[in-house]
């Protein structure tokens, strides 16, 4: 007997290699072998790919916006505006790799394709830069500017960095859900490994943005491009390598078709139908079969709740007609569980709105968190501090909490909890998350006013203008790292497991989104709070000079802001019900939901 038919029937015996029970296949399209494929020996090579991915891709935008000044001879305002369009359209292309993975390729060759475009892209930026852009010789360092370039050779780095973007956006979200796969969550102890798998990710991913901040930084900060360039090149291609070698042992989940479609039929489908009476419960509605399904994705039991698209899986007279021709209109009628993945996704919907506003306290580590860091004493003995690097202090949180997490409370909370499910569940983890978020305001807000006490009011520049030390900042920084274990991870978590088999990717890519748009929302505040502060010719909170300003008013506001959303989203994590599948172990719904 083979695997395929051992699987079919349930028999398993000791001698004998046992499959997996979520759906998944190998590199030939067969049932995936426990014993023979994923888990830890795929997962590290994942972990590994992430971390020389990310070292890659923040060699180039660490620095970008001093490459545009420095060699690109750009303004301030301007070379800032086109990292930010730059870093937005890095997520923008999450959801086309995302969309791509889930619909048509898979996530396999989605991540395949989408890194050798990564690598290209790196490729053709050293090799831009070190032969037409870095003119003269030598220059690009604080002191010594390039000059001007001609339209083509600047025409030519834009189409590199974009590539670059359209890459490293592709291959993200597709990269950790990619890595999820290789766990099989209907068996307990690959499901506990999954859920490890997803902090050692966001691990992976710091320590490689932290070589990026440090040494790849120093190269670049001295001008020294060419070589800072080439070693993220060299980091991607090498990632990519060692993705590929691992072929033969990933586990793979089919594609489900467009899921565009999908909900469309699920929309049209249930208006047609808008004047339908429906029966009480889910009993009468049409409940695809196994031989109709076309892919090995576990089905999605029936849920109460949005019941005007219950109407879309009723089976009207006109589909009776339809059934003994032998048809089926989808836009007429579709199997409840392709109703149950729209009501997934509308679930989902309010809390991923809910991290939209931590995403914009978590981009103020690379913004305001900087510009305050410069405006404080940032010297210790024959030695100046960047402001920048004060986020390692962040990637140090994260790795230090990722240990306290996994070790020490995740345990602590299980035994108290006494029963064999995990210590806290994901929405628990990001609503604490939400916590710290609105301390490490408070701390930063603080700082601040200490900070201004100890100012030089009439300085012109305020570049190290307070006798206040930078290393008052590691509280925030801090308390940023902390809440991201909470936070992000737990996101990570949460709509990978939230999300239906064909959607995977989907929900790893909504992550992303949240950070963009919390970048755009911060921008919008920022320019909101300049128009109202700066009325009768007053500076305003953040003006050129910090030491005329008062952001430590809009860390205190970014606080409450912080707050409300907290109570926000605590009312819409109890309003949440979970993701029912069949053949998953049992969870109660109530303790999963509650924060």
């Amino acid at each position: 007997m083979d695997c395929l038919e051992v699987c079919k029937e349930g028999k398993f015996e000791e001698d004998q290699d046992e499959c997996t029970l979520d759906g998944t296949v190998d590199m030939h399209g067969r049932p995936a072998v426990r014993s023979k494929s994923g888990r830890w020996v795929a997962g590290i090579i994942i972990l590994l790919n992430q971390g020389l991915a990310t070292l890659a891709f923040f060699g180039v935008g660490v620095n970008l916006v001093l490459y545009l000044t420095r060699v690109l001879q750009q303004d301030n305002a301007t070379a800032a505006n086109n990292v930010s369009k730059w870093t937005g359209t890095v997520y923008i292309f999450s959801l086309v790799g995302a969309f791509l993975s889930d619909s048509y390729w898979g996530r396999y060759k989605t991540c395949s394709i989408f890194q050798l475009i990564f690598v290209i892209g790196l490729v053709s930026l050293s090799l831009s830069s070190q032969l037409f852009l870095l003119n003269p010789k030598g220059c690009g360092s604080k002191e010594n500017p390039c000059g001007s370039h001609s339209s083509w050779k600047i025409w030519l780095f834009y189409l590199s960095t974009y590539l670059i973007a359209l890459g490293y956006g592709g291959y993200q979200p597709n990269i950790a859900t990619f890595g999820a796969d290789q766990y099989d969550e209907e068996d307990s102890k690959e499901g506990l490994s999954k859920v490890a798998f997803f902090s050692y990710f966001y691990l992976a991913m710091n320590l490689g943005s932290l070589f990026s901040n440090t040494i790849l930084g120093f190269f670049e900060d001295e001008g020294i491009w060419a070589i800072g360039f080439w070693a993220s090149a060299a980091s991607a291609f090498a990632g990519l390598v060692l993705f590929l070698g691992g072929t033969a042992r990933y586990r793979h989940f089919k594609p489900n078709g467009n899921p565009l479609s999908r909900f469309c039929q699920v929309l049209v489908a249930a208006m047609k139908k808008c004047r339908v009476h429906m029966p009480q419960g889910g009993e009468d509605l049409y409940d695809e079969s196994n031989k109709e399904s076309s892919n090995s994705n576990r089905k999605i039991l029936y849920t109460h709740g949005f019941k005007f698209l219950d109407r879309a899986a009723y089976i009207s007279s006109r589909d009776l007609d339809y059934k003994k021709q032998g048809i089926r209109s989808p836009w007429h009628l579709c199997p409840i569980s392709q109703v149950e993945e729209v009501k997934c996704i509308l679930r989902l919907l309010p809390i991923w709105l809910c991290t939209i506003i931590y995403s914009v306290v978590f981009t103020q580590m690379a913004s305001l968190f900087v510009e305050q860091g410069a405006a404080m004493k940032t010297t210790i003995p024959n030695f100046s501090i960047p402001p920048a690097s004060m986020s390692s202090f962040d990637i140090i949180s994260v790795a230090v909490f990722i240990f306290i997490y996994r070790r020490i409370i995740d345990p602590f909370v299980g035994r108290i909890k006494k029963s064999d499910a995990k210590g806290l569940t994901e929405l628990q983890r990001m609503g604490i998350g939400l916590v710290i978020a609105v301390m490490a305001m408070l701390s930063a807000g603080i700082v601040e006013c200490y900070r201004l006490k100890y100012a030089d009011k009439e300085c012109p520049h305020c570049d190290g203008s307070s006798s206040l030390s930078i290393f008052w900042q590691i509280p925030q920084y801090a308390c940023i790292g902390a809440s991201e274990v909470f936070m992000y991870v737990g996101q990570l978590e949460f709509f990978n497991a939230q999300t239906p088999d064909g959607l995977k990717s989907f929900g790893s890519a909504l992550c992303m989104t949240s950070i963009s748009l919390g970048n755009y929302f911060s921008t919008f505040l920022v320019s909101v709070v300049m128009k109202f502060s700066t009325v009768d010719h007053l500076p305003g909170w953040i003006p050129g000079n910090l030491n005329r300003g008062h952001l430590d008013r809009f860390y205190f506001l970014l606080a409450v802001l912080t707050s409300i959303d907290l109570i926000v989203y605590i009312a819409c994590a109890k309003w949440y019900k979970n993701i029912k599948l069949e053949g998953r172990f049992e969870v109660d719904d109530e303790e999963n939901c509650e924060v």
